[in-house]
């Protein structure tokens, strides 16, 4: 491209809307018709969209692919703004679970443990999930029995808190165990 060409202009892609409405509706003889002031049954397209001409409304197709498709009469932007906010509690209700890595090599001395071990309780204590892992370097995966024994330790220790969701388990030069935080009651 030549340094003095301007690129075309290109209008922003709108996201089609994913509900069809009012004469977007198409290829529909019947429609099951839902609402408030409004008679529920399977109706004629045609009468349908007049009903809700006179109401002032839009006529809203909530489930296309049942036969007939459903249809609900109600104000469009009303029913987009309560969509998106139903949308947006659900995702505020959703639970994020944090995983929290503790480090351990096979020979973690006494004091070391009881360091990683408070941050253990505290991260359990915050609802997050803890991954504690023993990492051996080098030669170290000759003492695989010192990384278990450790990681034992570790889980009877933290058994008031949290439990294992599996046994301990070696992937390359790791030995893994990811423990839940318990449910409060």
């Amino acid at each position: 491209m030549a340094k003095n060409m301007r690129r075309p202009f290109r209008p922003p892609v709108r996201k089609e809307d994913e509900h069809r409405i009012n004469e977007k509706i198409r290829g529909v003889q019947e429609v099951r018709l839902v609402g408030e002031n409004v008679e529920q049954g399977v109706v004629p397209y045609a009468r349908a969209m007049e009903i809700a001409r006179g109401q002032n409304l839009d006529l809203v197709e909530i489930v296309p692919n049942s036969a007939p498709p459903v249809c609900r009469i109600v104000d469009y932007s009303k029913f987009k703004y309560e969509q998106k906010k139903k949308q947006k509690e659900l995702k505020a209700k959703q639970v994020k679970t944090v995983i929290k890595e503790i480090r351990f090599g096979p020979q973690t001395d006494d004091h070391d443990f009881e360091f990683k071990l408070k941050h253990a309780e505290n991260f359990l204590k915050e609802n997050s999930k803890v991954k504690a892992y023993v990492h051996f370097v080098g030669r170290q995966i000759v003492f695989k029995d010192q990384g278990f024994k450790l990681l034992e330790r570790f889980m009877e220790a933290l058994s008031e808190l949290g439990k294992p969701e599996a046994p301990p388990k070696l992937e390359g030069k790791r030995l893994n165990v990811i423990i839940a935080p318990k449910p409060k009651k």
